[in-house]
């Protein structure tokens, strides 16, 4: 009898410990942004179903090629954040670099645009592309008042 109270005291543990894992992740899975990105441009840009079955390939798509393109420039950045003051910094490479990958960005979306382009309407696409920028603008502001966030922003002085 006294086993089994330790071990359902044991699985009780577990769960609380499991759930509180995930209820304090700072940050969503990247799939999770997807999505909940997704569901918020279908709804707000008043998406047919007709649009959401041509759309959302595209949208993944994009989604995550720029995901991607910033991982990748991820280790560049913190190589640039974490040069040494004894090393000569060649600021015209990194300058050239950052303009490279502003670039390479707006390439991305200009071929998103156009793949959008042929298949909403002007005015499906305006709404479309307003809802991203709300979706932007809501995740920006909410991101602050996150427990975890706040105590980076309160590190980095940012607060």
């Amino acid at each position: 009898m006294k086993n089994l109270k330790y071990k359902i005291l044991f699985f009780m543990v577990l769960a609380n410990t499991i759930l509180f894992a995930q209820e304090n992740r700072p940050f969503p899975r990247v799939e999770e942004m997807h999505n909940r990105k997704w569901q918020f441009l279908v709804e707000k840009a008043q998406l047919s179903a007709r649009e959401v079955e041509i759309v959302q390939p595209i949208f993944m798509e994009y989604e995550k090629s720029v995901w991607s393109f910033h991982a990748k420039n991820i280790d560049f950045l913190k190589s640039v954040k974490n040069q040494k003051n004894d090393v000569t910094i060649n600021y015209t490479e990194i300058n050239d670099q950052y303009a490279e990958m502003e670039l390479t960005q707006a390439q991305l979306f200009k071929s998103y645009h156009l793949k959008l382009k042929k298949v909403l309407s002007p005015e499906t696409l305006f709404k479309y592309y307003k809802a991203e920028r709300e979706f932007k603008r809501n995740l920006l502001q909410n991101l602050p008042e996150r427990p975890l966030r706040r105590k980076h922003f309160e590190k980095q002085g940012l607060n």
